[in-house]
């Protein structure tokens, strides 16, 4: 006996929009049952999650900073996964956008000038786009698997930003701290509003969504990107280069992911350390199949996704558990995602071997 997925010939619009919902519902469904386990009440701990960090305006800030990153990145993934590109490593390149977009109030930190924090966005997408340009290129030219290259150099960025912040990027009056210098003003993102800390990455996440968004619908590019995504066949037939196209997502993905980093740690940190990500590159993953690997969808799934983290943080307090709990939330909700999915794309078949040899007259 065994069990195989035969492709369904029609599948349901109404399913697939209704999918990631079913998804959610069961991830606060196995949420519930997880608290219920853990000795909490479950609708105490379900309230601390997902209710009680949007009743204050300090917390719907906190919320937006979130979310800011995880919208930019998986904006970039989108590009990359309907393109059949699988960028792994967005971690990686978010990382290194905050390293290379640090270079100039770090190293020259007695510039101050209006042109210091534009430059900085840009050094951190250029860094972005040309850490991620090294899978693309190892793809194109010798046939590697992205996956496995783009996520073993996030292991690389992340010691080089350590290796920085406590070695040759030290701030020298830190107390010898595993932190670089704290950037002037010049080189901070400021504020949106005068309310909270919701500084201006999550503008850049919400512009680039739209951005992608009408790009994909309304573009020759957009229409290159879905045909090599389906059949590279048939992008071939139409004139459309598939190595082209790896290189435009990687390099479109990677510059979010970097726009995302140096956004993170100019706005929200105010500096390097050891520790800038809670793993913004790998729940982008989630973020983009959430929202359909689509970009107006995918900033309701960053909010989602963003909850989570914030949710997390006030539960450890409030009643007191884990702040593995936010993985667990995040590693059902991806588990569901693609379950139904699955299920919308596939029908399960059980084989019996045995009856499949009596039906070809071979009874041994």
């Amino acid at each position: 006996m065994r069990i195989e997925l035969e492709k369904r010939s029609r599948t349901s619009g109404l399913f697939q929009v209704l999918s990631p919902l079913l998804a959610l519902a069961l991830t606060v469904l196995f949420g519930g049952i997880m608290f219920a386990l853990l000795g909490k009440d479950p609708v105490s701990a379900l309230y601390s999650f997902f209710i009680e960090p949007l009743l204050e305006v300090w917390s719907l800030h906190e919320l937006a900073i979130k979310a800011a990153p995880l919208i930019l990145i998986a904006v970039g993934l989108s590009l990359c996964y309907r393109s059949n590109n699988w960028n792994i490593g967005a971690e990686g390149q978010f990382t290194v956008g905050a390293m290379t977009g640090s270079i100039l109030p770090i190293l020259f930190y007695e510039w101050h000038s209006p042109l210091l924090l534009p430059l900085m966005l840009l050094m951190g997408m250029a860094g972005g786009a040309l850490y991620a340009a090294i899978p693309a290129l190892l793809k194109t030219r010798f046939n590697t698997n992205e996956i496995l290259t783009s996520l073993m150099l996030v292991y690389i960025a992340q010691l080089l930003l350590d290796w920085l912040v406590r070695g040759p990027w030290r701030d020298p009056q830190g107390y010898n701290f595993p932190q670089s210098r704290s950037y002037v003003t010049e080189a901070v993102l400021p504020e949106m509003l005068a309310s909270g800390r919701a500084h201006w990455g999550f503008a850049f996440a919400i512009i680039a969504a739209i951005g992608v968004w009408f790009l994909m619908r309304y573009t020759l590019k957009g229409f290159e990107v879905v045909v090599l995504g389906q059949s590279e066949r048939a992008g071939r037939f139409a004139g459309f280069s598939s190595k082209g196209m790896v290189w435009f997502s990687m390099l479109v993905s990677g510059a979010l992911a970097g726009l995302a980093g140096i956004s993170e740690v100019s706005g929200s940190i105010g500096h390097l350390q050891p520790s800038i990500s809670p793993g913004y590159g790998f729940t982008a993953i989630i973020v983009a199949f959430l929202g359909r690997l689509n970009p107006l969808g995918i900033i309701a799934s960053g909010l989602v996704l963003a909850l989570t983290y914030l949710g997390g943080e006030g539960a450890q307090l409030s009643i007191g558990v884990s702040d593995k709990v936010t993985r667990v939330f995040q590693g059902l909700l991806l588990f569901f995602v693609l379950s139904c999915d699955a299920l919308i794309l596939y029908k399960v078949r059980i084989v019996f071997d045995k009856s499949r040899r009596l039906l070809k007259g071979d009874a041994r």
